[in-house]
């Protein structure tokens, strides 16, 4: 493609609107139909005969397209920043175990003893419980990664260590299943599937937060990640402090990974796939253009995502994991050979 400004904005504004599009077609679709020219009456204000559906368009799926929007650009810009920090394109936004520890806080509240839960969480609160943990889980091993970026040199025994705190995190989940009961072990196995259907406006509101500081710090390290693509010793003889910019896009990636995971469930493949996703279709390595596509490609994956998860018509509900990774990875396969190798 080319990499003239004025192609880069018309593939922006086209996929502004593939955006728009996917976003009406998400509030469009659901179990309950609600007729297309109903569903843009209410979202421009007017009035509809079934007052049903303005209640299910307003506090359902609106909250759940936006969610979907922010899931899916944040953890694609996650992925992103990972990936160009180990200069390595199997990285993710859970190579640093953020969303391990963010699984690991939801299974010590689903799965824990009571003497944890029971008295920390109210058991009346259990969306707002589970987010907490989570986030509790996520960045205490944000906190110990970041204190291991400043001790340590080398970026790829950072990545190790990241890789091991997944494990160690997984094999404490582990450990909390085998003895839970069914009930408790069916709660965490749901929550795993992940899902962007549960947040109310309030939480979609912590969440864009969340998100919103997790980009602010993607962006301010622009300069340096287009300088890292050279290699650390380039970067550091333009002046890039390598300590301070590892702890930024470390905090970034906690904000992105762990918010999310909080909020929605770990989510796999949106982080890892859709960065060599835009760069197969945008084909520049400049971070200025491709952190905004990233997240549109993302935000419009995970809207599909839900469409399709949904099940139209349908009461039932698939599980998001499972379709981001039935849908995304044959587009990705199928990009990859027929350009034959990986832009990095």
């Amino acid at each position: 493609m080319s990499t003239s400004k004025t192609a880069y904005g018309f593939e922006f504004g086209l996929l502004i609107l593939v955006l728009l599009s996917s976003f009406l077609l998400s509030v469009s679709l659901g179990s309950v139909s609600i007729p297309f020219s109903d569903t843009i009456k209410i979202l421009v204000g007017g009035t509809v005969e079934n007052t049903s559906w303005r209640y299910i368009l307003m506090d359902y799926r609106l909250p759940k397209a936006f969610t979907a929007i922010l899931v899916g650009g944040g953890l694609a810009v996650s992925g992103l920043v990972m990936q160009t920090l180990f200069r390595n394109p199997l990285a993710g936004p859970f190579v640093l175990g953020i969303s391990s520890g963010a699984s690991l806080g939801a299974a010590m509240l689903l799965m824990g003893s009571a003497l944890f839960t029971r008295y920390i969480f109210m058991e009346t609160a259990n969306d707002i419980s589970m987010s907490v943990a989570a986030s509790l889980g996520s960045f205490l091993v944000l906190s110990i990664v970041v204190t291991m970026a400043n001790k340590v040199r080398d970026t790829m025994t950072l990545l190790i260590i990241g890789l091991m705190f997944g494990s160690i995190t997984a094999a404490l989940v582990s450990v909390l299943a085998y003895f839970s009961d069914a009930a408790q072990l069916q709660r965490f196995i749901f929550w795993s599937f992940g899902s962007v259907g549960s947040l109310s406006w309030s939480q979609v509101g912590v969440l864009a937060c969340t998100v919103a500081a997790g980009l602010v710090c993607a962006v301010l390290a622009i300069k340096s990640l287009n300088a890292l693509l050279m290699g650390e010793l380039y970067a550091k003889s333009l002046g890039v402090p390598l300590k301070k910019f590892k702890t930024l896009i470390i905090v970034a990636t906690g904000l992105l990974a762990g918010g999310i995971t909080a909020f929605a469930g770990p989510i796999a493949f949106v982080g890892l796939a859709v960065p060599h996703l835009t760069r197969q279709l945008i084909t520049t390595m400049d971070h200025r253009i491709l952190i905004p596509a990233v997240f549109l490609y993302g935000a419009i994956l995970m809207l599909l995502c839900d469409t399709v998860s949904q099940l139209p018509n349908s009461a039932k509900v698939l599980p998001i994991n499972a379709i981001t990774s039935l849908i995304g990875a044959p587009v990705v396969i199928w990009l990859l050979v027929r350009k034959r190798k990986l832009l990095f």
